[in-house]
């Protein structure tokens, strides 16, 4: 049974939020000083944002847990590949509330660490917590990144049905499906995360920047917003290219 709009709203709110909260979380832990698990490493993030996703992905099943705005794109440009329609509000609502989730999820982690935001010194820390930067900044070659990051990750969600569709939910192993997706993008923070710290995902980035904006932290600095582009236009390109080539490629 497809899920009513106001229902997809309220379940991409709260899985996206859940998504930023502990991914956010873990970056904070690990950066952030006075913290246990400060320098912990980038496999720890890596396992962190898996987890995030996991339990993102199992609290917001019944909108098919995009909490992607790549996701979400992808699946609909799958859809059109496949001859079906596609209904261009409920996208919107789901575009809407996982940025809007993805700002909570971010303020909520501000507030879980404000001791440890308050102690930090180094702005850059501080926005790192909320969004991603480039390890090297390259414009074009980090959206490239990006867009291979993101395909990746919608292309392997598309071919193994891992998070499937609110009509077609991918239940077989009940809420353990998500631990696929989860294991997934622990993969792509492995191997693809280096460059850009892997967006791979418009909401993850965009909505806890506009929180890093507007929240009164201390010493905090710019919110980078001539880099801001890159994880949203990226992701977008790469998951749209994943659905559009997913049954020529998989089937």
């Amino acid at each position: 049974m497809t899920p009513t709009l106001s229902t997809v709203f309220v379940s991409e709110v709260v899985g996206t939020a859940m998504l930023l909260l502990l991914g956010g979380g873990v970056v904070a832990n690990n950066i952030l000083p006075k913290n246990k698990g400060n320098g912990t490493g980038f496999l720890m993030v890596n396992f962190g944002w898996g987890l995030a996703v996991f339990a993102g992905a199992i609290v917001s099943a019944r909108s098919g847990a995009h909490m992607n705005p790549a996701v979400t794109l992808g699946l609909a440009a799958a859809d059109l590949v496949a001859g079906a329609s596609v209904d261009g509000t409920r996208i919107l609502v789901y575009i809407c509330a996982q940025m809007i989730g993805a700002f909570i999820g971010a303020v909520l982690c501000w507030l879980a660490y404000r001791k440890q935001f308050d102690l930090a010194e180094d702005p850059a820390l501080k926005l790192g917590v909320f969004s991603t930067g480039p390890e090297d900044r390259d414009y074009f070659w980090n959206t490239v990144t990006e867009i291979i990051g993101t395909f990746v990750l919608v292309f392997v969600v598309i071919g193994a049905g891992l998070l499937g569709t609110p009509d077609n939910p991918a239940v077989n192993l009940g809420w353990l499906n998500f631990l696929g997706v989860a294991l997934l993008i622990v993969g792509i923070g492995a191997s693809l995360g280096g460059p850009t710290g892997y967006a791979i995902n418009p909401a993850r980035d965009l909505g806890p920047r506009i929180a890093h904006a507007v929240l009164p932290i201390k010493g905090k600095g710019s919110s980078d917003w001539a880099y801001s582009w890159v994880p949203v236009v990226g992701p977008i390109i790469g998951g749209v290219l994943a659905g559009l080539t997913a049954s020529a490629l998989l089937s």
